[in-house]
């Protein structure tokens, strides 16, 4: 089929990190949910069918039982999309939007709630695993394709009467590089073996997650600094690559929170009196 659909969550006046501090609303009306609330930087919602909207619609239940996710009809009455929001200089098209939308007395069907009301959090738990490795499986393209073009063009271009690929400082950048993107593809490996296993693995997700952001912001800038200005034209895809790069260690949790599921895991161990095992 050609219809697809657009997640709602992350709202402008309260953090995107913590979706129990979201305002947006569902409430019963009958056989109806009618939703208000003002979301962006919902992902893909130019173009297409319907939404999936994380409201609250027990705001007297515990704070992660608080959320349902509700299927929204872009042609419903009350459904605005207010605009595609520039990152890094450009809007996107269809599927590659950030798009601040609102919602204004929409009303859909009861049955249009996703699990049983309250399950938004666990639902959303459970795409999130497989979602941020999937991230991390295209970085790992991106860190390939940018260090690919690093070492052709460090023995290509000469400086001085040799190649930058004799400069220590280059060569360093290569090693480094080599050894990170090696690491992050055994990570993501580790991770992945341990969902098909069916582990949550959240402690490896995470530390895949800001691991390998910052992996593929370093990878990228080296590969830039190689090229020199050519490495900021469209010579290269390097210029967008490192734009599209930065948003990595925002979206799908900021570095910072995936650095606390970490540490507070490893931590826990440690006052139990046991340790922390690498396995």
């Amino acid at each position: 089929g050609t219809a697809r659909s657009f997640f709602s969550m992350t709202e402008p006046e309260v953090s995107g990190a913590d979706p129990t501090e979201l305002r947006t609303t569902a409430v019963l009306d009958g056989d109806e949910w009618v939703i208000d609330g003002h979301k962006w930087f919902s992902s893909s919602a130019e173009g297409a069918a319907f939404g999936i909207v994380m409201a609250v619609t027990d705001p007297d239940a515990p704070p992660h039982r608080r959320l349902s996710q509700i299927l929204v009809p872009t042609d419903t009455p009350g459904y605005e999309l207010i605009r595609p929001i520039p990152v890094m200089g450009h809007a996107g098209r269809g599927w590659s939007t950030h798009c601040e939308v609102r919602y204004t007395d929409v009303r859909v069907p009861r049955e249009n709630v996703l699990g049983e009301p309250g399950d938004g959090f666990r639902i959303a738990q459970k795409r999130l695993g497989p979602g941020r490795i999937h991230h991390v499986m295209r970085w790992l393209g991106q860190m390939q394709r940018a260090f690919e073009l690093m070492c052709a063009y460090a023995l290509e271009r000469e400086v001085g009467g040799a190649p930058l690929a004799e400069k220590q400082t280059v060569q360093n950048w290569i090693a480094d590089s080599a050894a990170e993107i090696q690491a992050c593809r055994l990570l993501t490996l580790d991770a992945a073996h341990k969902l098909d296993d069916g582990d949550e693995a959240r402690v490896e997700v995470s530390l895949i997650k800001f691991y390998a952001a910052r992996v593929l912001n370093e990878v990228i800038d080296r590969a830039i600094q190689v090229h020199g200005a050519r490495g900021l034209t469209d010579e290269t895809p390097l210029g967008f690559m490192y734009g599209q790069a930065r948003g990595a260690r925002i979206y799908d949790g900021p570095d910072e929170v995936h650095k606390q599921v970490v540490s507070r895991r490893i931590l826990k161990e440690f006052r139990e009196g046991g340790v922390y095992t690498f396995d």
